[in-house]
């Protein structure tokens, strides 16, 4: 029996979520996706969700729908949510085709992703500092 490989990874990182999607998702993958992360969110108090589409080289109509609908129940369950890794030929798509982020925070990759939730959360460097003795 072959094991189907993982198509969306969800890791706990402090208060933050990281959600990795690792290959194109179908409609009822991505609607998975949206209930167990919003599930998470509760569970684990989040602060914060990054969803990480690098690994996707095309994203459809559906798809971004469903990245932003997700940001913006992420955002009523009380968590910021930054979207990164978007690859340049699906910017490309999204803008020919009309579709934008609205007020979803995009990054460019995972750890900008962080340093700006960690400034906007107050967990930035200057306080990690002052908390941990150094200046």
């Amino acid at each position: 029996m072959t094991v189907p490989p993982t198509r969306v990874s969800i890791l706990r990182q402090g208060r933050y979520l990281i959600a990795s999607v690792h290959t194109a998702l179908d409609d009822s993958q991505l609607l998975k996706f949206q209930h167990d992360l919003v599930e998470q969110i509760g569970r684990y108090r989040s602060r914060a969700v990054v969803i990480d589409v690098a690994a996707l080289d095309v994203l459809d109509s559906f798809g971004s729908k469903a990245l932003l609908n997700l940001a913006e129940m992420a955002r009523l369950r009380g968590a910021l949510a930054v979207i990164v890794g978007i690859q340049p030929d699906v910017a490309l798509a999204m803008v020919t085709l009309g579709m934008n982020t609205g007020p979803v925070r995009v990054s460019l990759d995972l750890e900008e992703a962080l340093e700006y939730l960690d400034d906007l959360t107050g967990n930035g460097p200057a306080l990690r500092r002052q908390s941990s003795g150094t200046r």
